[in-house]
């Protein structure tokens, strides 16, 4: 069973194993052979060039700007104080939702911490069950629903919680699904239109023998730019 040590043990690997990936995150981010892995927004709209189309051969590879690596973790507290709109112009929609994800982990998951070490920890914390019982267990185990007697009214406290967090839960995530479909509305309408936007598939065209299948299609949709064709081989006809 776990004990408390092992809860220590197990969080101080993963803590430790969070540290190493951001470490090793923030370093390659300022190599110059992972420019355009980093910053492909910006080679797209041609505000920046790979460092390794000149220079020596050692520094196309590696940063030997040593004040760089004192100062490469500058970029986490400013891209938490950018403005939503200002971060999705930067890096793109898909990077600022990425972040959201951490700030909604953070809103569902701080209140029911609170909530829990301040009413089901004391509540289960204060029974003796276990200690009476023939049982084997663990410092752990006192905190959890296990030390409650059977038909204790405790459980109603259980029961409360379990229903305010599943509301809350349910109430952060419909709000966050809001925010991230309006984001993802205006990042679409403010971007150029493209005609693989409106793409529509249409299948088992019927046979008409007095126009072929690229004049029916042309005569069906006249509005559209563009078209291609197919059989049923997939080989494309136009």
């Amino acid at each position: 069973m776990a004990t408390l040590s092992d809860i220590g043990v197990s969080a101080g690997v993963n803590i430790l194993s969070a540290l190493i990936f951001l470490l090793a995150f923030a370093l390659l981010r300022i190599q110059p052979f992972n420019d355009r892995v980093y910053f492909p927004k910006w080679y797209l709209k041609g505000l920046r060039f790979s460092p390794t189309y000149s220079g020596a051969l050692v520094t196309k590879f590696v940063n030997l700007d040593f004040r760089s690596y004192l100062r490469f973790l500058n970029w986490m507290p400013d891209a938490l104080r950018m403005p939503e709109e200002e971060l999705i112009e930067h890096v793109g929609l898909d990077s600022a939702a990425y972040l959201r994800i951490y700030l909604l982990g953070l809103k569902i998951f701080v209140p029911i911490t609170v909530l829990a070490l301040a009413i089901l920890v004391p509540v289960n914390l204060t029974n003796s069950t276990l200690a009476l019982a023939n049982v084997t267990y663990s410092d752990v185990d006192k905190l959890s629903i296990s030390n409650i007697p059977l038909g204790s009214q405790r459980f109603w406290a259980h029961v409360v919680m379990a229903y305010a967090f599943t509301f809350w839960t349910c109430y952060v995530l419909a709000k966050e699904y809001e925010r991230i479909a309006t984001l993802r509305l205006q990042f679409l309408a403010s971007e150029r239109r493209h005609l693989d936007q409106f793409t529509v598939l249409v299948r088992n065209i019927p046979p008409n023998s007095d126009e072929s299948i690229s004049e029916l299609s042309g005569a069906l949709f006249l509005s559209q730019s563009s078209r291609s064709l197919s059989n049923s081989s997939g080989k494309v006809l136009q």
